[in-house]
């Protein structure tokens, strides 16, 4: 039998089954936004909100995950024969592994079948149709899936206006059914000391000092070989500085080391991969420029992250980057490595401009918060509940 809603349950609170799969293993962005959501809603009154993962194993791992007021409540859900059963046709549907609910949100592109659940799917980019060859193979799965549960009724939640408009126009989804959230800032860790005492979690070279920081898995998205070329272009006129490029590799990782060993500079140019998430903040703390060079992006916490720790930020004018950093970060146009090089260089000037543009920055990055997150999820799950309701004659 399938698991039982909770006996302290408050009938008139929403309940939400919410798909934390994501926090599972080495953290990502889609990870912070699972964790930042759940925060948010395990902290209201309205929402009875319970976490699942689609995991034979690893579920076991998720109690320890989620948040004050989130419940886990779950029967064992093997991932393999699960998503080739739900690939082919919408069954079994999630209430057998979780019991009762009346929303289910799918937080990375896929929102399991269900039987009375309404259905939420967060779309985070279109990479997928936009640029497929910067895919790999098991993401180009996601578009088939998304049309699929779009066309048996779910609603569509994207974390920027910019991604909202591509979903309605891509998958021909009416406007009405998808709803643009934007996100939070993942939270700033307390080091407890002077961050600038500390020592980073990797040797600068030689005579270096200050460095420009970059943070992500190495993917072809992210164009990390062009900001090897802007670093190349600007590194004799900074002999103090190094470049550090934080992150795992993804299959993006040839093309990096490819521009990394045609570069004369490649003696300063580090590369840690994956940090801690105290190494990460200490990292960003330290670093005299965060540098987002980005093809495409559908929100991007780095920049958000950098602005609100106090950092100056140069961006790639790309996708939804102007729309969540505003006037916070120094924007020039993607792929255009003369562009980002002169704004690495003023940015690395300082001066009363710079100083200006952190303020900007701070005030910008303090407008994302997990709460507003939280709140405009609850609208968008009671208007998919109303909408199953009316389709089904339960109102």
């Amino acid at each position: 039998m399938p698991p039982e809603r909770s006996a302290t349950a408050d009938p008139g609170r929403l309940s939400v089954a919410l798909d934390a799969t994501p926090l599972l293993g080495r953290p990502t962005g889609v990870g912070a936004f699972v964790a930042g959501a759940l925060g948010g809603l395990g902290a209201r009154t309205d929402v009875d909100v319970s976490a699942f993962a689609i995991s034979w194993r690893r579920r076991q791992a998720v109690p320890g995950l989620v948040p004050p007021g989130v419940n886990v409540r779950q029967r064992a859900m093997p991932a393999r024969p699960l998503h080739i059963a739900w690939s082919k046709r919408s069954f079994p549907p999630l209430e057998w592994f979780v019991g009762p609910t009346q929303v289910v949100h799918g937080t990375n592109y896929v929102v399991p079948p269900t039987g009375r659940a309404a259905r939420v799917v967060t779309v985070h980019d279109l990479t997928i149709t936009r640029f497929p060859e910067l895919c790999d193979h098991a993401t180009l799965r996601f578009p088939a899936l998304i049309r699929r549960a779009v066309a048996e009724g779910a609603w569509v939640h994207t974390p920027s206006e910019f991604v909202a408009a591509e979903v309605v126009d891509t998958f021909e989804v009416p406007a009405e059914r998808v709803r643009a959230v934007h996100l939070g800032v993942p939270p700033q860790l307390e080091l407890g000391g002077d961050v600038g005492a500390m020592p980073l979690p990797f040797d600068l070279p030689g005579a270096t000092t200050r460095y420009v920081l970059a943070v992500g898995t190495v993917e072809p998205r992210k164009d990390y070989p062009s900001l090897v070329r802007a670093f190349t272009a600007l590194a004799d006129d900074h002999p103090d500085l190094a470049l550090v490029l934080v992150g795992p590799d993804g299959w993006g990782a040839a093309a990096l080391q490819a521009a990394i060993d045609a570069s004369p500079a490649r003696g300063r140019i580090v590369r840690p991969g994956y940090l801690t998430a105290e190494g990460v903040v200490l990292t960003l703390r330290r670093a005299a420029v965060v540098a987002y060079p980005s093809v495409y992006e559908g929100f991007g916490f780095p920049p958000l992250q950098a602005m609100a720790a106090g950092v100056p930020v140069v961006a790639t004018a790309v996708g939804a980057i102007p729309e969540i950093s505003g006037d916070g970060a120094r924007l020039v146009p993607g792929g255009d490595v003369d562009a980002l090089a002169g704004a690495l260089d003023a940015l690395l000037a300082g001066g009363a401009e710079v100083e200006a543009q952190i303020a900007r920055g701070r005030r910008r990055a303090a407008g994302f918060r997990w709460e507003d997150c939280a709140a405009g999820l609850v609208r968008l799950y009671r208007d998919a509940r109303d909408d199953r309701d009316d389709r089904d004659g339960r109102r």
